[in-house]
């Protein structure tokens, strides 16, 4: 845990956010994994009369392979939501937390927050 040392703490929003993403990798990755047992496993064996023993080892390997490809696509989507997170949050730490207003083009260097809670940017 010490990647989380003068972070401060989590938003209810930020809480939020990496409870769905959390959600999102576990979907994601469960699709993944179906896919690759029905193209390794359900493919074959629907499409040819398979022995009882190719169709075991077909189940061995597709599942291994499930397996793999599920923690596979639940680490890359978890790890590009972390780096995607830290990007975000040392940005906003360093004040240089930008809006996506921008005029002919180029983006303007307005902060995303007001300064002090409860008050309004003075172009709003």
């Amino acid at each position: 845990m010490s990647g989380t040392t003068g972070q401060g703490r989590r938003s209810q929003a930020e809480r939020d956010a990496i409870t769905v993403e959390i959600g999102y990798a576990l979907v994601s990755a469960t699709v993944v994994a179906v896919a690759v047992i029905g193209v390794v496993v359900a493919g074959p064996v629907i499409a040819f009369s398979l022995s009882e023993g190719t169709e075991r080892v077909l189940l061995v390997v597709g599942g291994t392979l499930a397996a793999v490809a599920f923690f596979v696509r639940l680490a890359t989507v978890l790890w590009r939501f972390s780096t995607r997170e830290q990007t975000r949050r040392g940005q906003t730490r360093r004040g240089q937390g930008i809006s996506g207003r921008t005029r002919g083009g180029q983006t303007l260097g307005v902060p995303s927050q007001p300064s002090q809670p409860g008050r309004t940017s003075p172009d709003s």
